[in-house]
């Protein structure tokens, strides 16, 4: 009986564990994926089902990562929600624009809500904004200055895609970040004005960045009744 028993549960190990696998990769494709997240989480539970489910032999559950995954999603919906209330934006378009600010954070070192402060500040959510000193687009990216970033992205005209424009403007903020180790700084010179004594312009990204940082709380955190 007992050699029966180990077999059964070797074989029960090894099954989970390969279904764990499995899981995981589906949990992944969530951070790299284009299909709208919502499919993808609703598709969760039936995954949670074949690798994630309580083990009666006392093995480790993920759930923990189903959690975190959920949390992100709320953060996001919540960000979103309020820029497009505040700035009187589509609600699609902004759930784009937060997504990719989220990916270029992840890419490049940086707190997505900064991304999508600087983006409050240089274009008000306006993809297509042009300034009279040739800024392009959500960040106002000027292409003379940053020609190299773009030769593989399909030249000067791609700035108006917003995903080329904030993957662009977010490398752009973390090489300054790295050089001055500084984010004040660092803005005061993406915002072209890193000799302004007041630091005027990092004062106002980084009061947008406190709005949004007050909604990330709120949503990571709800208050229970």
């Amino acid at each position: 009986m007992n050699a029966n028993f180990l077999m059964v549960a070797r074989a029960y190990s090894t099954l989970k564990g390969t279904l764990a696998l499995v899981g995981l990769a589906a949990l992944g494709a969530l951070a790299v994926l284009p299909a709208p997240r919502e499919a993808l989480i609703d598709r969760l539970p039936s995954i949670a089902a074949l690798g994630f489910a309580a083990d009666p032999f006392g093995s480790p559950t993920v759930s923990g990562t189903i959690q975190g995954a959920a949390e992100k999603e709320r953060e996001q919906r919540a960000v979103t929600e309020f820029i497009a209330k505040r700035y009187r934006v589509s609600e699609q378009a902004v759930a784009a624009y937060v997504t990719f600010a989220y990916r270029a954070g992840t890419k490049y070192s940086i707190d997505p809500l900064l991304i999508l402060a600087v983006i409050s500040i240089e274009s008000r959510y306006n993809p297509v904004a042009e300034s009279t000193m040739g800024a392009k687009g959500l960040m106002q990216v000027i292409p003379k200055h940053h020609l190299e970033k773009l030769s593989d992205q399909g030249g000067e005209q791609a700035l108006l895609d917003p995903e080329v424009n904030i993957m662009v403007g977010a490398r752009i903020l973390g090489e300054y970040q790295r050089r001055l180790a500084d984010t004040e700084a660092a803005l005061q010179m993406y915002g072209g004005a890193f000799d302004e004594p007041i630091s005027q312009y990092a004062n106002k990204v980084l009061a947008e960045k406190a709005r949004l940082e007050a909604v990330r709380q709120k949503a990571i955190r709800p208050e229970t009744t």
